[in-house]
């Protein structure tokens, strides 16, 4: 394989599209050694069939807001592979989203969905509709217009979508209701649905839990316990709510949260009525955190700024992408920081990533990190297809076995003498599981 090559010729094909450029880097260079054993994925193109999406899905979402004007946004579904299962990846509504940011997304979402060992392919989707500032009644009318457009493409063995930034149980209700109704099934289409009509369980605390569970598999792997810990978090919607509630319970304590107008850093930690707070200044309509310090004695609000200059043993992207960067890398590895976890997707820069793993520090990325969140999803559609509801106990058993699994699958692939890289333990489980699935399906 070629690496290099590849990457020219998929640069010039989609200039500037730097996010989903940086993701298939990342995934080449980590299996490019593994793949030239096996002469028969060059000879059937893996890589080159791999790193382009089956399908992308792009439509106009004109809707109406509460003064009656009309407004018109973009949609998109990329539905990148579906060798080893339907399609499965979240929707994402926020101004920033792009063609590049989804197609990376998609093309992580291959991987992660391999590793969590269910039968799901990768997607993702969205649209450049903010919900700031915008009432029920405007979200429920682009939710509709949304869906009325993509529903032909959706199905339980088709394409499964999911929540993501912006899009919560509000708007997957919405989306679900016109699916629903153009459709005239009621089947599992869309998972993070409510409680009462299909949902599961543990759900939305999914991925900030199974975060959790793998950075304790992968302290316990390098003879550390997370009790006693302290833990730096960046962002504070439901992932970063899910990682805060799951660390506390294992006895560590979470001292930073973040918004787009800086961070809180409260030594004493976040929890219990702290958290409360928080959901409900989220709730409220207020995407900031600065409150928090006014609130709670001891607190302190560091406005744009970022968590990672704080000197913590675990750091936890919790937010988007980039969100931690080279300078960040070397304030954490400076700081005697133990661990870093991406729980958001592609939450390090690559350059981050490349320091991290060249000092040999405890890396790993959101693929296998952050897979708890649609673990629990494939869980939803299992629960929707056979008709029944498991209990708590049922779902978070289920959820830590999914993370253990993953978790073992990195350090197979990934032990390089007395380190384990999970960049590179990652990439290759997930790769592998497709590239296979690709070659016994034939050049399709």
């Amino acid at each position: 394989m070629q690496t290099e090559q590849i990457l020219a010729s998929l640069e010039a094909k989609h200039p500037g599209e730097r996010e989903y450029m940086q993701a298939v880097k990342e995934v080449l260079i980590s299996i490019e050694d593994v793949y030239n054993e096996h002469p028969e994925f060059e000879k059937a193109k893996i890589i080159e069939r791999l790193v382009e999406p089956d399908r992308i899905l792009a439509f106009r979402v004109p809707w109406v807001d509460d003064k009656g004007e009309v407004h018109v946004n973009l949609g998109y579904r990329v539905q990148f592979n579906n060798a080893i299962g339907p399609y499965k990846g979240g929707l994402r509504f926020h101004a920033s989203v792009n063609l590049s940011i989804l197609k990376f997304l998609g093309f992580e979402q291959i991987f992660k969905n391999a590793l969590t060992t269910l039968p799901m392919g990768g997607a993702k989707g969205g649209s450049d509709f903010s919900i700031r500032g915008r009432s029920d009644a405007e979200i429920m009318r682009f939710c509709q217009s949304f869906m009325s457009e993509l529903w032909r493409n959706l199905g339980p063995d088709t394409d499964v979508p999911a929540g993501d930034i912006g899009v919560g149980g509000r708007e997957i209700g919405y989306l679900y209701g016109m699916y629903k109704k153009l459709s005239r099934q009621h089947t599992g289409t869309i998972t993070g649905k409510g409680l009462e009509f299909g949902g599961s369980i543990l759900r939305p605390e999914a991925t900030g839990f199974g975060g959790l569970y793998f950075v304790n598999r992968m302290l316990q792997e390098h003879n550390m316990l997370i009790k006693g810990k302290t833990i730096a978090l960046s962002g504070f919607g439901n992932v970063a709510w899910g990682a805060a509630i799951k660390a506390t319970e294992m006895g560590a304590k979470v001292v930073t949260i973040s918004g787009p107008d800086g961070y809180i850093y409260d030594p004493d930690g976040i929890n219990g009525k702290k958290i409360d707070y928080m959901l409900e200044l989220r709730a409220s309509g207020e995407d900031i955190v600065a409150p928090y310090a006014d609130e709670f004695e001891g607190a302190t609000f560091f406005p744009d700024k970022r968590p990672w200059e704080q000197k913590v043993d675990i750091a936890l992207p919790c937010a988007t992408q980039n969100e931690l960067d080279a300078d960040d890398a070397r304030t954490l590895i400076d700081n005697g920081t133990k661990c870093v976890a991406e729980i958001s997707n592609m939450g390090c820069t690559a350059e981050a990533v490349d320091l991290f793993i060249g000092n040999r520090f405890l890396f790993a990325p959101g693929k296998a990190v952050n897979a708890g969140g649609v673990a629990t999803s494939g869980l939803e559609m299992t629960q929707n297809a056979m008709h029944i509801s498991w209990t708590p106990e049922e779902v978070d058993n289920k959820l830590h076995q999914i993370m253990s699994d993953i978790h073992r699958q990195c350090v197979e692939h990934g032990r390089e003498g007395d380190y384990v890289n999970y960049v590179k333990g990652a990439n290759i489980a997930g790769f592998m599981k497709v590239a296979k699935s690709m070659m016994a399906q034939g050049v399709v």
